[in-house]
């Protein structure tokens, strides 16, 4: 695999750092920002996440670095340890953040009207498809997804079990499918 000869410069200087070289750690730590700035960036970007959070990953990723940098195995490339610690900042930020994403609704709001969701049935049609059934079916149909009363109060209206009513309108659903694709 070859290294990039920025990376071993780094590589130089962090070692150095290591031994106590205050002002190679200074120039490891200028010259290395700017490109785990840009994979933060990138990886923000890709995620959805904001790039302002994108620099907080930067600051962890130093802090992280700074306190990691005597655990940085100095015959291993450096890139992927960097990488390694990117990610994994990465990943802690997208766990604070509850993966909750934000958007303005401003940005969205054109967008936001409601659809039409009429199926295209008329009452007479639902009528006709519902009569398809079996008594306890239509019923149950009618109740949970015509009139929107929950499976609960069905069971108890009903005298049925639960679990009863949620089999018979799975089946139902199914019959009125087949029913619908039928026609």
């Amino acid at each position: 695999m070859n290294q990039s000869a920025r990376e071993v410069e780094w590589g130089n200087w962090l070692r150095l750092a290591v031994d106590g070289d205050a002002a190679a750690y200074d120039r490891f730590l200028r010259a290395v920002t700017p490109y785990l700035r840009s994979m933060a960036r990138k990886r923000c970007n890709m995620l959805g996440i904001s790039a302002g959070e994108a620099e907080d990953v930067v600051q962890e990723v130093l802090l992280a670095v700074h306190l990691k940098r005597a655990t940085w195995d100095t015959s291993r490339p450096i890139g992927p340890w960097l990488s390694t610690i990117v990610r994994n900042k990465m990943i802690d930020s997208f766990r604070k953040r509850g993966r909750h994403i934000s958007v303005p609704i401003d940005d969205v709001m054109e967008t936001l009207q409601a659809e039409d969701r009429r199926s295209g049935l008329e009452p007479a049609d639902l009528e006709k498809m519902l009569a398809g059934l079996r008594d306890p079916q239509r019923e149950i149909v009618r109740s949970i997804s015509v009139s929107g009363d929950g499976i609960r109060e069905t069971a108890e209206r009903l005298k049925m079990s639960e679990g009863a009513v949620r089999v018979a309108l799975h089946r139902a659903l199914k019959g009125l499918a087949m029913l619908y694709r039928s026609e």
